[in-house]
């Protein structure tokens, strides 16, 4: 696995549900394969089912041929504010931007292509499909234990003093373990607050260019 150059810090973001203001790949399972996620996405947050099996059930169960219109399913969902400028001052410190999602880099690159923000993050990890076959098929380089995207697998390609964590949902709490600032939403909360993981709570990405302007400049 090549490993990124030394950095003195770098930040992790989610996609779904954190760079979107809305849960745009869970709602798209919930639009396209319905049945399926009434029945798996339960027990994904009750962690009795691994991300990795129930996952793949759910996308591996749609057919390919509807790929488009999942697609365009992303376009009308509207990122939460403040990322562009968060984006623009790490730039200035030369600290890389990652996103590393649970959901398909086909719509992570749609959304932030859209946004005017995707030559602007430093690299994006996320879940992709082959489309060859009746229904959708998941390829994903960084699978591994209970994850079909690995976090802590791409942290580790980037060595670094400070790795800050941006998430909200359980797809993103083996990274906040792995992380030495943790910003939380919605239900990340609530499994840290279980773990006795400290966080720091955000309701939008002013609130962690605030914070990470406090903490780096004073």
């Amino acid at each position: 696995m090549q490993t990124i150059k030394q950095q003195s810090k770098v930040v992790f973001c989610d996609f779904d549900g954190t760079i979107t203001a809305v849960e745009t790949f869970a709602g798209m399972l919930k639009e396209f394969a319905p049945e399926m996620a009434k029945e798996i996405m339960p027990q994904l947050y009750a962690k009795t089912l691994t991300l990795r099996v129930g996952v793949r059930q759910m996308l591996e169960s749609i057919p390919a041929k509807i790929y488009p219109e999942i697609m365009a399913y992303s376009d009308n969902k509207p990122i939460r504010p403040g990322l562009p400028e968060l984006i623009d001052y790490l730039a200035t410190k030369q600290i890389p931007f990652v996103v590393v999602s649970g959901g398909l880099k086909d719509m992570v690159e749609r959304v932030l292509k859209r946004e005017g923000l995707q030559e602007k993050v430093s690299s994006i990890y996320a879940v992709e499909i082959d489309t060859s076959g009746a229904y959708l098929s998941v390829k994903s380089p960084f699978e591994a234990d209970t994850e079909l995207v690995a976090k802590v697998l791409v942290m580790e390609k980037y060595p670094a003093t400070e790795k800050i964590a941006i998430g909200d949902s359980i797809t993103d709490l083996n990274m906040a373990g792995k992380a030495d600032v943790v910003f939380a939403r919605d239900r990340l909360q609530e499994y840290l607050r279980a773990e006795n993981k400290p966080y720091i709570p955000w309701e939008d990405f002013f609130d962690i260019l605030e914070n990470l302007k406090q903490r780096w400049e004073n």
